[in-house]
Formats: structure tokens, sequence, C-alpha cells
């Protein structure tokens, strides 16, 4: 039978399999003997190798981390990267409740139906379409089941460091169409500052965001002075600075607009503004200078120009800066009084703000991150935390992006090409591997909102182009 009509006729059993697994909660959560990511993630592992051995498939458990089946012969083997973890349920949900897989008007509606439990039945019962028509592949297929994708990819780390074998090529259906071929480097810095605030404006405290990779929609600082604050008539208020006495002092609140990080153009930084307004005001001085420095350096820029790394380049644009989250040690109320029995209050004795950036694909850490650090510890802050990872980049003449587009194109009659984005995905964790799919151009993308569903009927392109992305790659 023809690959496609075997994948049509085998849709039954392919929704059957993913509701399997979305009525699984497979949330990260407390790890436990064997389920080093919780006993949901392991049960929804388990499930999973259950329906690959039933299917015909060689298969094996890692410890818990990853699984994977297995099909054909040869020393290479070319690899699937799919994950069963999910995030959060949240609120929200109306047409169904989030592990209760759900059909509806030609949906499957719950939480892991389009990341990445949807795609990663696509793929499976792609490759058990080939099965079945007797496709014989040079290369061993390996389809790769992660239980950690949501929560920093700890799993595939301890696939790689375990003797996990690399593939030769691959993809992971966890992306979108046509073909991701190159994801910006992104870091992650926190920096902090002591303060030792003298005089009577002191800062109490200052908090914003939400994580570092969300531009902060609200931000808000609680400051000690005098009772006579008449120098704030002098200021102009923006519509987004709203300032309210209180007991203490003054209560500042700055609002923004939300954006991912990989994006913060298209949003307004709450951190930003609320840090530029502050500088106005005759703080203490080491929290003015602190202050300052992130008011005239970052505000509510996202190119990191006066750093010196306002990066670009032809294939993935400038590099993107996020003033992500703000926090302080909070300032305490001391023993002792002032006139007019007023509360004397301590400042915060510290201040952390974290960054979240992205650089082009054609360039490195190396490029930007030194920079950033040493205009900091110049200042006078110190790096309390920081992570990277590096960018991924095939170029568009490699063979994989080739094979993959042509695939694609086949199977849709879409000739677009490969694409780079500021985000990441699942294929950094693992080298030799692109995003491919799920999401087709035009569509609205549900993953990690309520009421998350997949299409059936891209439920079954997906397989088609799945098994025929397969075949190209192992044949």
């Amino acid at each position: 039978m023809e690959l496609n009509a075997q994948i049509e006729q085998l849709q039954p059993e392919m929704v059957a399999a993913l509701k399997t697994l979305v009525n699984i909660k497979s949330v990260e959560d407390a790890p436990a003997p064997g389920a080093p990511f919780g006993k949901g993630a392991a049960a929804c592992l388990d499930a999973a190798l259950a329906l690959c051995k039933k299917l015909g498939f060689r298969t094996h458990n890692m410890d818990g981390y990853v699984g994977w089946a297995e099909y054909g012969e040869g020393d290479e083997m070319v690899a699937l990267l799919g994950h069963l973890d999910v995030v959060p349920e949240g609120d929200g949900w109306t047409v169904c409740k989030p592990y209760e897989a759900t059909e509806k008007e030609g949906r499957l509606y719950g939480r892991g139906t389009i990341d990445d439990k949807g795609p990663v039945i696509a793929a499976l019962f792609g490759l058990k379409a080939l099965a079945d028509t007797g496709f014989a592949p040079k290369k061993r297929i390996r389809i790769l089941f992660g239980c950690n994708e949501e929560t920093g990819s700890a799993d595939m780390e301890y696939y790689c460091a375990h003797g996990g074998e690399i593939p030769v090529t691959g993809f992971t259906p966890d992306g979108e169409y046509p073909l991701i071929n190159g994801e910006k480097g992104i870091a992650n810095v926190t920096f902090e500052k002591a303060l030792a605030q003298q005089g009577d404006w002191k800062l109490l405290c200052l908090e914003g965001g939400t994580a570092p990779n969300i531009v902060p929609a609200h931000a808000v600082a609680e400051l000690s002075c005098p009772e006579d604050v008449s120098l704030l008539a002098s200021l102009t208020y923006p519509d987004f600075i709203h300032v309210t006495p209180t007991a203490a002092g003054l209560h500042i609140e700055a609002e923004g607009l939300s954006a991912h990080g990989s994006v913060p153009e298209k949003g307004h930084n709450a951190i930003g503004r609320l840090c530029q307004f502050l500088a106005q005001l005759p703080l203490s001085p080491d929290a003015a200078s602190a202050i300052a420095f992130i008011a005239d350096n970052i505000g509510t820029d996202t190119t990191g120009k006066a750093f010196g790394i306002d990066l670009k380049d032809d294939l993935s644009g400038g590099l993107s800066f996020n003033l992500g989250m703000a926090r302080s040690t909070e300032g305490k109320q001391l023993a002792g009084k002032r006139a007019g029995d007023a509360p004397v209050y301590q400042g915060a004795t510290a201040l952390r703000f974290t960054i979240n950036y992205r650089w082009p694909v054609t360039f490195h850490y190396e490029d930007c991150g030194p920079k950033l650090n040493a205009a900091f510890a110049k200042a006078g802050w110190k790096v309390a935390q920081e992570g990277h990872e590096d960018a991924l980049y095939q170029p568009a003449d490699s063979a994989l992006v080739q094979k993959l587009l042509a695939v694609y194109k086949a199977e849709t009659g879409d000739a677009s090409p490969a694409k780079c984005i500021g985000g990441g995905t699942y294929a950094k964790a693992i080298p030799n591997i692109l995003a491919f799919g799920p999401v087709f151009p035009g569509t609205v993308a549900r993953e990690h909102e309520p009421d998350e569903y997949i299409e059936l009927s891209h439920l079954v392109l997906n397989a088609k182009i799945y098994a025929a992305a397969i075949r190209a790659l192992a044949e």
C-alpha cells in the first residue's frame, strides 16, 4: 500500500494513542526512584514505550530520563527527538479538562496535543507506516522520548553524558514549518550590587518581572522618604507611572506591555520605565548610582547598544536584549523612631537585575557576554548567576536543510525557505538536529495556553511529512 494511504488508515490508532498520552499529567514533579522528573513523566514514558513495543519496535528506557524506540539496522543512526513532558495546565480551560483528551469539531483538545505529544505520535505512526510498507533503511531510526524539555532539557544532558548515541542527522517535531535552520544564542545573567543606604531617601524594595524571557508588564518600588515630598510636584509623570503616599514614604508602580523575550521590541519594559523615573529622585548615593546605571544604559532599550553588543547579521537580524526581572533584599523597619513617631526604615541591602539576551546566529557568546559583564563590573556589579547556550545554524544549502525542505514542499506544495528564529527549540539539546514542524504557517498555535489542541487533519499531515522525512534521511 502507498505510504500516505497507509498513514490515513492508521488515523484511529494514532488518535487513540495520543489520547492515552494526553490523559497522563506529565508536568515535572518531585523526583522518585526511576522517575527523575516525577511520577507523571515516568508514567507517560512507560506508556509511550509500551505503545512502541506493541507496534513492533525495539525499546529502551534510560533510567527514566529518556527512552527510545528503534527500527532498522546500520552503524549510523537517524534521530527524531520529541518530548513527553508538558507545562502546567493553568486556568481558563473551557472545552475540556486539561488531562481528558477530547475530540470536538475536527480537533483533539488537551495539554500536550500540539506540544509535543501529538507531533511525537505523528512521528511514531509515520515510522510505523514505513515499517508496514517494508521500508528497509540504510541507517537505524531512533525516536527519542525526552521527559524534561519544558524545564531545562536535563533529560538530554543525561543522555549525552551517559553514552547516548549521537545521531548523524535528524529533526525534532517541536518547532515550525517549513523548517528552522537557525536559532539565536541565548544567555540569562543576573547582576547583583550591594547597597549600604544612608540619608532620608531610601529604596526599600524594587520588584518586577516573572521570568527572564518575558518583557515585564509591571514593576513596583517602595521608598522611605521625608514627609514633605514637594519635589515630586516638579517631576513629569508619564501615564504609566503611579505614585501613592504610604506610612513609610512612597509606593511607585510602573506599567508596561508583556512580550516574549525573543521580540522585546513588541513590548514595553515596566522595570526600565520604573528605573528611569526613580533616577530623578534623591535616593541614597549608592542606590542612586545603581538605578542610574540601569536607567541610563538599559532603560527600555532592546538592543544592548550602550554596551556595544548591538550585533546584527542578515540571517537572523539583531541581538535582542530584555531586562526581564528585578529583585531586592527588602528594607526592614528599625527599632528606633524618628520625630513625629514615624518609623525608621533600613533600605534594601542589595539589588538584582536579570537580563535575557539573544545574539545572531553568526556570532558567539564571546562576542557579547564578556563586554556586558565587564561594563557591569566596572560599575560595581557582580555576576550572581549566569547560563548560556550557543546559537544553532545550518546553512540553507546543507544536505539536511535541503532534504527536509524538499519533503515539506512535496507534501504541501509550499516552497518557502528555512528561517532563523530568536527563540530556542529542543534542537539545541542534541547535535545534528533541526526543528521541523509541527506548526504550519498561518495557523494559530495553542501550546502553553488553555484549550490547547491539534487539528486531526494536521496530525495526519504531520505523520505523512515525518514519514517522508525519515525515509529521505535514512535511505
